[in-house]
């Protein structure tokens, strides 16, 4: 459920929902919402699930669980994975070491479960661990302008320099945290963390003091992190094994997870992976699932695909097999027919930063 309702039905906002919370779409105009990113900065309310760790082994427990390094210093944070038995990722998380207390950003339908699961597995470590999804708000701040637009904003600190660190402040009379994200839309990016309470009073600094910041919805996000290669966990993670989708920088080799290290070395050991994610251009827009042909044979499936006015045309994630060739002559079904698509280098679109998610094999 989205934390400040009442506000985006204000702004006309067209609702829908994203792991079984209601989000924003988009307030009317999508396409204007991804230029204004690309050209100013935006502002949304992300849909995380958040997940509280606390305890004096709180650190240890995490980092033991998950894919990536969990860091012991306040202020910093990673991103992660947590794989299932076959090495598939079951969830994807950023990780924020606060002080007395990690918090965990997962998607929305992954919080409850995955505190549940972890719960249950505690037993002689100081750890206690609770969904805190309703506690919190969380509002992106993306763009070329979006360092300027915080900082005009932002009391008692000065930005975050470093991807994924993040500083406290306040915004009008409220105490807020500021992280640096890993860049997801390609362009530089902030996510503003508030207590519940007093998310409509951040919402409107964000939105109207200092330099104003377009409201932006879900439709425009899933457009803006296409362009900057940045693969979902709703839409190209989930299920899939790391080296697939390219995300070999998510996992740390020289330390395992609760699913115990001969997972995480299964996936390192794999060699070249059987499919790979790749970026196309379409002459249509396909449906997610539409397969994809190289000549008389299917080698793999859409993710994902947007008619991208930041590229002036469509493009698309794809599943492929992984001899499929850049100088490959694809096709995508569309509608029951068969259109031209070209394969692509990532990212589609180069902004003022860069994903840290880009697709590496």
């Amino acid at each position: 459920m989205t934390v400040i309702g009442p506000v985006h039905e204000d702004h006309g906002a067209v609702f829908g929902e994203r792991g079984g919370r209601r989000v924003v779409r988009n307030f009317g105009r999508p396409e204007r919402e991804q230029r204004a990113v690309r050209n100013v900065v935006g502002l949304i309310e992300m849909a995380y699930g958040v997940v509280v760790v606390e305890g004096s082994d709180r650190v240890d427990y995490v980092d033991n669980v998950v894919s990536n390094r969990v860091p012991d210093a306040d202020g910093e944070g990673s991103y992660a994975l947590v794989l299932d038995p076959q090495g598939g990722v079951e969830t994807d998380m950023y990780v924020y070491n606060a002080g007395e207390r990690l918090l965990l950003f997962t998607p929305p339908r992954r919080a409850g479960p995955l505190a549940e699961d972890w719960s249950e597995k505690v037993f002689v470590q100081d750890v206690e661990i609770r969904e805190a999804t309703d506690e919190f708000a969380v509002f992106g701040v993306h763009g070329p302008k979006a360092t300027e637009k915080v900082a005009s904003v932002l009391n008692g600190s000065s930005t975050p320099d470093q991807q994924l660190t993040f500083v406290r402040g306040s915004m009008g009379d409220v105490g807020v945290s500021v992280l640096r994200t890993d860049a997801p839309t390609g362009d530089e990016g902030y996510e503003v963390v508030v207590a519940a309470d007093d998310a409509d009073d951040v919402y409107e600094i964000l939105e109207t003091q200092g330099m104003n910041a377009a409201p932006v919805g879900y439709d425009a996000w899933d457009a803006l992190t296409l362009e900057a290669g940045t693969p979902l966990f709703e839409t190209e993670l989930e299920g899939n094994i790391p080296n697939v989708v390219g995300l070999r920088n998510a996992l740390d080799f020289e330390k395992g997870c609760y699913v115990g290290q001969e997972v995480v070395s299964r996936v390192e050991n794999q060699g070249r992976p059987s499919k790979r994610l790749v970026g196309l251009t379409c002459e249509t827009v396909p449906e997610g699932g539409a397969a994809v042909f190289d000549g008389d044979s299917a080698v793999g499936e859409i993710t994902r695909a947007v008619d991208s006015p930041t590229v002036g045309e469509p493009i698309a994630f794809a599943l492929v097999e992984f001899g499929v060739g850049a100088d490959a002559d694809l096709t995508v079904r569309v509608g029951g027919e068969e259109v031209a698509a070209t394969p692509v280098e990532l990212p589609f679109y180069e902004g003022t930063d860069r994903s840290a998610r880009l697709p590496s094999y």
